[in-house]
């Protein structure tokens, strides 16, 4: 029963943070437009990570909801927020050169060890709750009645 509680609470969590970031991303369109573009990465990326990032939040915070899609879900969450987590301590290690914010909110005002300790709690719960998730119930099998 604890460890249904956890898991629910970690996957609220998870849910408030990519409806959170997502719809100030959708909300604030011009400006995480903006900042998208500003990114040091693939100029061939950018139009399709502007759409591909905010839907993927709420992609995986739709799946979350879910007992059916919340293992895909959070195996995603943990991938995406690897990557963010990545490129947060590239941005530490003065590997990029340039380093706009384009998380959004309240979040966008972190430092950013700030923001990694952030992402790192993220990350740390999200594997949690993997660990927490019943494993697949398998059916015992059925022994087969010989027809003579």
């Amino acid at each position: 029963m604890k460890k249904k509680i956890a898991l629910e609470g970690i996957v609220s969590l998870l849910i408030l943070l990519y409806l959170y970031t997502s719809l100030t991303q959708v909300l604030s369109f011009r400006f995480f437009y903006g900042n998208i573009f500003n990114q040091p990465i693939f100029q061939w990326s950018k139009p399709v990570l502007v759409y591909l990032i905010p839907g993927a939040q709420l992609l995986i915070a739709g799946c979350l909801l879910f007992e059916r899609t919340r293992k895909p879900a959070l195996w995603a969450s943990l991938g995406l927020l690897s990557v963010f987590t990545t490129y947060i301590m590239l941005i530490i290690l003065n590997a990029l050169a340039r380093v706009p914010c384009s998380c959004g909110g309240v979040i966008s005002s972190f430092t950013w060890p700030q923001h990694l300790v952030f992402n790192l709690f993220f990350l740390l719960i999200n594997a949690i709750a993997l660990f927490l998730l019943k494993p697949t119930q398998q059916r015992p099998v059925q022994p087969q009645m010989m027809a003579y």
